[in-house]
């Protein structure tokens, strides 16, 4: 294997593969990126047995070709060298099979390296079915969701995003139990059967990070794993076993409260007063609603309180006391387009969900905590 290549140009390729490569892989060969030169251009593929990368720079995309062949090449190092090569230009040689040379006109790098024989054969299938969703479109679903599931481990379900395809709707949940965002959107086609999956949040984080624009996106769906096509990008991975909670119970249909808010207003003050909760567990606020006065506050006993006023408008002139997450309230704050939002309520117990005023399709609800 013998080639030319322009820096951003392998840059770009290796950044995208190297998501799936996981610091516990236990398969030596697995902390590796298969190069593979071929007459289409270079395949490189990075996994970490759940998580499969696999992107083509096309021929086209290289200056020059000496030799075709394959190799594989640690991946701890591989990045920063590129990043750090003097010249715009690259050259990558392997010499004597298990060694790559990658040189400029006055540098070059010696690196040992695995056969590429000894590289698992991951199959990344497609099926008859494909669903296609908007790049930019998915995007924004995920960023609208992701931050939501669970960190913790014991209950493992809930470290994923549940995706649930039903005709020409897509539905997606995530809950950690103390929080949930849900995001509904119309398909273009319908599929061709319903079918609901979980996909582990922290990988479709590193697919989230991939997509650049409005490029179509395809989802090849199987028992086990997903595989996402875009551009000239594969990304597999495997699915949570399990059956997701049913959340649709969840959300109320009436309430006590509504109230209009202006985000960035009610944003900045929950910021301001979650200052002094920083370092505990559940940076606690408490929100206080008195006709169209709302008070939020936060005390801590070593430091002290603070308090903000906003005035907004109700429909519900009684007073009611509330206590949250400022994390969970500022994350969900976060996904609203809107310069106004609606905070829909039913008693101090009861949960509290986000909406905007004009997209029905995108809840967040956030479970209120108590402080007595």
């Amino acid at each position: 294997m013998k080639f030319t290549i322009e820096k951003n140009v392998i840059l770009e390729g290796l950044n995208n593969v190297i998501r799936a490569i996981s610091t516990k892989n236990v398969i030596p060969v697995l902390n590796g990126i298969k190069f593979e030169l071929t007459n289409e251009g270079l395949y490189l593929t990075a996994s970490d047995s759940e998580l499969t990368i696999k992107t083509l720079i096309e021929t086209k995309d290289i200056n020059q070709v000496n030799n075709l062949g394959g190799i594989i090449i640690q991946s701890k190092y591989i990045i920063d060298i590129v990043k750090k090569m003097p010249s715009e230009l690259i050259n990558f040689e392997v010499i004597d099979g298990l060694k790559v040379k990658i040189y400029t006109d006055s540098n070059q790098y010696n690196l040992n390296c695995l056969d590429i024989n000894d590289y698992p054969d991951v199959r990344l299938e497609e099926s008859k079915d494909p669903i296609f969703i908007k790049g930019d479109v998915f995007k924004t679903i995920i960023n609208q969701t992701v931050f939501a599931i669970s960190n913790q481990e014991l209950r493992p379900i809930l470290t994923g995003v549940n995706f649930k395809f039903m005709k020409d709707d897509l539905e997606i949940v995530a809950t950690d139990s103390y929080r949930l965002a849900k995001k509904n959107i119309k398909l273009t086609n319908e599929v061709a059967k319903d079918v609901e999956i979980v996909i582990p949040g922290k990988n479709i984080m590193e697919l989230e990070r991939i997509i650049t624009d409005d490029t179509d996106l395809e989802i090849h769906i199987f028992n086990n794993k997903v595989l996402f096509k875009y551009k000239t990008i594969n990304f597999q991975t495997n699915l949570l076993n399990g059956s997701y909670p049913n959340t649709s119970n969840l959300i109320p249909s009436e309430f006590a409260y509504i109230i209009k808010v202006n985000k960035r207003e009610f944003n900045d003050a929950i910021d301001r007063a979650a200052l002094l909760t920083q370092g505990k567990d559940k940076n606690i606020v408490k929100m206080t609603l008195d006709n169209t006065k709302m008070l939020i506050n936060s005390f801590a006993s070593e430091i002290g309180k603070v308090e903000e006023q906003l005035t907004v408008e109700t429909n519900n002139k009684e007073k009611l006391e509330i206590s949250f997450s400022s994390k969970y309230m500022l994350e969900a704050i976060k996904t609203m387009q809107e310069e106004e939002i609606l905070l829909l309520l039913n008693s101090d117990v009861k949960p509290l969900i986000v909406k905007s005023l004009t997209d029905e399709s995108l809840i967040q609800l956030i479970l209120p905590i108590k402080t007595y």
